[in-house]
């Protein structure tokens, strides 16, 4: 069989590109190697007893000067890399920081990392170097890989503005670090002298839950050990756990740092002392420079907090922070396909910001219905919720209201709903559903959360309906379990149910139905209920 000129070009770049491939793997590996290698021997040399220059990884001679290490005549590289990641391009010190570290300890690596190429260009002195995270198609990926760039055995994450006053403070954090062996603690931190202490926090984030939550942290005496730190601080880390984490160099630095460490397990220790300077304190000389940091902040916080699936913050003074949806924003999954939302897929619940307006929504309906004198009760699932939680089920993405049908005339927004929909004075939607023969409350035109209204009616001693959908609370039922309703506590409002809901809910659902929750399709998601 003949080769075209084509096949022959075609197969050698597919020869050459798997050759690139082998190299840029060959270097990575290479270079994690050399990293593993340099901490093994790094631990394998014990600290000396004093000496600043022993303890960076300096080679130290017979009298504690700067030479052979045990007059073998090997020596060995520094033992730190200062990275300095937070600044903002329109007013920042990096170069004093940068000058401040080298003049002490000139043997450190120094790296400024940024997103993009800062304007106006950085000025740093010699022995400091900038990496620009942002990929250029003329370069090899590695030239933006920080794991690529630092080939000590720790960095030391330090703020802007801050100074180096006492080369031993480094010391003592490495002493600090190694101090504690492979336990719990990961980091160690110094405080920035400045005009806000740095706090130590407890901090838990529930994944599933889309929510981090902060709380403070007592104090030890010998420093205080957390989850979580607010406040300008100097952070020691070895490098192998910080690239180890998803997204090191993530910002605000420490917001994506500690939710990494905190879902590990891991802890950071704040020490009294040593404290690092900052004169350059407030970093902004502008009241304008200031509002453009603030909202860069802002704005980069939301953005890190979205990609990490985190909704809602609660922080330690109480308040909370929500970057999900809004009365002005679509809902944060689409359309539910086999009653299983996206979400569950992900082992993850209903969003906290869905939750909360499904709250605001069932309670806004259960007022008009009361105040228009609709009879209404707790449906299916959502009294499911009500006995279990007395809130909706953690996994549930709407809300069901039984009413009877002959009220509807009582109520302004559902008697002429055969014309249309209505968007009423507060902006929620109410409209006939498409799927069946049954009305919808939306939280708003732009997100879609809502409630749904069951009409029913009495035959017989029997409530039924004209049209069945195939949602397992629409069945009929004997009218005696709506004879009187009764009041109970759901959602933060009390609402109106069967006087016999777990006979109730029984005869939907099946025996057990309350003790033994599940997933509304077990055949697509099955709830592991070890982990309730």
């Amino acid at each position: 069989m003949r080769i075209s000129l084509c096949q022959s070009l075609l197969t050698g770049a597919i020869i050459l590109n798997l050759l690139i491939l082998y190299y840029v793997s060959r270097a990575q590996q290479q270079m994690m190697d050399k990293r593993k290698e340099l901490g093994r021997g790094t631990r394998r040399a014990a600290l000396p007893a004093s000496g600043l220059g022993g303890g960076l990884g300096v080679p130290v001679g017979a009298g504690g000067e700067p030479g052979a290490v045990g007059g073998e005549g090997h020596s060995r590289g520094p033992r730190v890399t200062v990275l300095l990641r937070e600044f903002e391009n329109f007013e920042n010190y990096v170069g004093d920081v940068a000058n401040s570290f080298l003049r002490q300890r000139p043997e450190l690596p120094f790296l400024a990392v940024a997103d993009t190429s800062p304007y106006p260009p950085l000025v740093l002195p010699e022995g400091a170097r900038l990496l620009v995270l942002s990929p250029s198609p003329d370069q090899p990926p590695q030239a933006h890989r920080p794991e690529f760039h630092v080939q000590t055995e720790f960095v030391l994450l330090v703020p802007d503005g801050v100074e180096l006053e006492q080369p031993r403070a480094i010391e003592r954090l490495i002493r600090e670090l190694e101090g504690e062996g492979g336990g719990p603690v990961r980091l160690v931190a110094a405080p920035v002298l400045a005009r806000s202490a740095v706090q130590c926090l407890h901090l838990r984030v529930n994944l599933r839950e889309w929510t981090a939550t902060y709380s403070p942290a007592a104090s030890g005496s010998s420093g205080s050990v957390c989850s979580a730190l607010q406040g300008d601080a100097v952070v020691l880390i070895r490098t192998e756990d910080l690239f180890n984490l998803s997204v090191p160099m993530g910002r605000p630095l420490f917001s994506s740092l500690f939710v990494q460490t905190a879902l590990r397990g891991w802890k950071v220790k704040l020490l009294e002392s040593p404290c690092f300077a900052a004169n350059h304190r407030p970093l902004f000389s502008s009241a304008h420079n200031q509002w453009k940091a603030d909202t860069r902040l802002k704005e980069a916080t939301g953005k890190l907090m979205r990609s990490f699936g985190l909704k809602r913050l609660l922080l330690p003074d109480g308040k909370e922070q929500w970057y999900g949806c809004s009365k002005e924003t679509a809902r944060c999954f689409g359309t539910v396909q086999d009653d299983t939302p996206d979400y569950l897929y992900l082992d993850r619940w209903t969003p906290p910001c869905c939750l909360r307006a499904l709250r605001e929504t069932t309670k806004y309906v259960i007022n008009i219905l009361e105040t228009s004198g609709v009879r209404y009760w707790l449906e299916g699932g959502t009294l499911l919720g009500a006995v279990r939680h007395q809130d909706i089920i953690p996994w549930d993405y709407d809300v069901d209201l039984g009413i009877y049908l002959e009220d509807i005339p009582n109520c302004d927004h559902l008697k002429n709903l055969d014309s249309g929909s209505l968007v009423d004075a507060n902006g929620y939607v109410w409209e006939r559903a498409v799927e069946g023969d049954f009305y919808r409350v939306q939280y708003s035109e732009a997100n879609h959360l809502h409630v749904d209204l069951w009409p029913f009616y009495p035959r017989n001693g029997v409530m039924t309906k004209d049209t069945w959908t195939e949602h397992k609370q629409d069945v009929e039922f004997p009218e005696h379990f709506l004879q009187p309703l009764v009041p109970m506590s759901f959602a933060g409002v009390t609402a109106y149910s069967p006087n016999n809901h777990r006979g109730f809910l029984e005869l939907k659902f099946g025996e057990g139905v309350i003790e033994n929750p599940q997933y509304p399709n077990p055949s697509k998601k099955r709830l592991d209920r070890s982990k309730l």
